[in-house]
């Protein structure tokens, strides 16, 4: 990984840019190596909806999200939570897995936290 003042934007052609965010109607579904990937983050105590697909719109970006409706089951817990709102670090774990392993369950698996309400199928009633 390399890291630089710089915008993604002067340093890539916008038509391999894949602007991650949870809000995106395209699911991702695999990983291109001749694209860039870049990881829609937030620091803020509140989840601002849309506000990272927005932000990619507005630059013309390719957008996308992490399959995890796809491949995860909405888990019974006492506050009714759910959140596909990843922190960096977990998209970047799932990523990482899946780049490793081309198996999204196992991605999602390492990177998507129990405490999001999400959970695999199969272990789901465990």
């Amino acid at each position: 990984m390399d890291t630089t003042p710089e915008s993604y934007l002067d340093l890539f052609p916008l038509e391999a840019i894949v602007y991650l965010t949870p809000d995106s109607e395209n699911v991702l579904e695999d990983i291109d190596p001749d694209k860039v990937y870049v990881l829609g983050g937030l620091v803020d105590e509140s989840i601002h909806k849309h506000l990272t697909l927005r932000r990619a719109r507005e630059q013309c970006l390719q957008t996308a999200r992490l399959p995890i409706r796809e491949y995860m089951v909405k888990a019974p817990n006492s506050r009714n939570y759910h959140s596909e709102t990843l922190a960096i670090n977990q998209v970047f774990d799932v990523l990482s897995t899946y780049y490793e392993t081309r198996s999204w369950p196992a991605a999602l698996r390492a990177g998507v936290s129990s405490g999001k309400g999400y959970v695999l199928p199969d272990t789901a009633e465990q």
